[in-house]
């Protein structure tokens, strides 16, 4: 017995991580969300390249969270039995394909099957970039590991917006730079993963899919989190897929780095909430981030009706605060209370309720905007979102008023 401990024990210190390898696995994971975003400032010039509307934008967003959803479900649990790292490498593999499809991209198919390719990675990293994260964390260094995952995450996707606009502004083939860019990132991404230590200790090879489930004991958390969920990647998804489209047609804004800009300030305060605020009450973060959605959605309406580009990015910067509140605190209280065993399976329940919040009324604004123009229809989501946000402030009182620290 004390053989077999130590044994244990030395392969546990094999496994340990240390600050290189915490910095590549977190590098990885934010160069391949990067390129998740990068299409966001283009939008305008793909509608004037290929002659389509609003709505053809909603469908191109949208395809993307699909291939999210369908990547959580089939990859979910492939790390655990494959391992990290390879399955790490595949994402890096499948976002190098999308860049080079839009580098492509003079055909309208092309950005589609760009967009399923970028989802795919992206639902790869969210199902284990994190973990990689964490378990490339050295000794006694957890809360850096969780906050770094949640940089590389967030703020990769607020990073892609950012990069994408500058580059489009400041160089030439503004449709084709920003990609050959992320792809030369993900070369230097590939060699960075052999340094990204292995700590999957399943090789069983199996195939059985991650299908979403939410277990007896998570059942009354999670109905409460969803509400905040639903509203935090609605919002996300109207900045990424709506909001080029009304920057341009209502508030005259043609600047792809402008644009980027705009995007990112939403993607950048979820970021810097979720690490600030992170050791609030739960009680505390639901009602200000219930608050905070509704001022959003107000500012964003005023915002249109008075042609107010300020309004515009204080409605954005809004938007990113209430969901760095509400989707971490939703995850947080979701994950304490389920047992281990049935984690994956409800942390990919919570992902795909949110890509759906995040793609199925974003498909509603562009096609409502047919009818009654992009103005009235985007006015119609906030009020909606409005509704939806009242239940999470109405459910405030069922939340925990205990301070949550984070393990060193």
């Amino acid at each position: 017995m004390k053989r077999s401990t130590t044994n244990d024990r030395a392969s546990a210190l094999e496994r340990a991580g240390t600050g290189w390898t915490l910095a590549a696995a977190t590098y990885v994971f934010a160069i391949v969300m990067i390129g998740t975003t990068l299409p966001t400032p283009l939008y305008p010039r793909y509608q004037a390249e290929f002659g389509f509307g609003n709505t053809q934008t909603t469908m191109l967003f949208s395809i993307y969270a699909g291939a999210v959803i369908a990547a959580l479900v089939f990859f979910g649990r492939l790390s655990e039995a494959w391992g990290r790292k390879p399955l790490l490498a595949a994402g890096v593999l499948v976002s190098l394909i999308s860049a080079g499809l839009f580098m492509l991209g003079d055909q309208l198919g092309l950005l589609y099957a760009g967009r399923v390719f970028s989802g795919i990675a992206a639902g790869i990293f969210t199902a284990t970039g994190t973990v990689a994260v964490l378990e490339n964390a050295p000794p006694g260094r957890r809360r850096l590991a969780t906050s770094l995952a949640t940089a590389a995450n967030i703020g990769g996707l607020g990073l892609g917006n950012l990069m994408s606009g500058t580059v489009a502004e400041a160089f030439p083939r503004p449709l084709f730079t920003p990609f050959l860019i992320h792809a030369v990132l993900l070369l230097v991404a590939g060699a960075a993963l052999l340094g990204v230590r292995e700590s999957a200790l399943s090789r069983s090879r199996s195939l059985r899919l991650q299908l979403p489930a939410i277990p007896p004991e998570s059942r009354a958390v999670f109905l409460r989190a969803v509400p905040g969920a639903v509203a935090s990647f609605a919002i996300a998804g109207l900045y990424s897929a709506v909001a080029p489209s009304f920057m341009q047609q209502t508030l005259d804004i043609g600047s792809a780095a402008v644009i980027g800009a705009v995007v990112f300030a939403l993607f950048g305060a979820s970021a810097a909430c979720q690490l600030l605020f992170q050791g609030l009450a739960d009680r505390t973060l639901v009602l200000c981030g219930g608050i905070i959605q509704v001022a959003c959605m107000v500012s964003l309406s005023i915002a249109l009706l008075a042609d107010s580009t300020l309004l515009l990015v204080v409605s954005a910067i809004l938007g990113g605060a209430g969901q760095g509140f509400l989707f971490t605190t939703g995850m947080r209280a979701i994950t304490a209370v389920t047992e281990v065993r049935n984690r994956t399976a409800v942390t990919t329940s919570y992902f795909i309720l949110a890509y759906l919040a995040m793609s199925a009324p974003i498909i509603g604004v562009g096609v409502l905007a047919l009818v009654i123009g992009l103005v009235a229809s985007t006015i119609s989501f906030a009020v909606m979102t409005v509704l939806v946000a009242g239940l999470t402030l109405l459910g405030v009182g069922r939340w925990s008023s205990q301070r949550r620290g984070v393990a060193g």
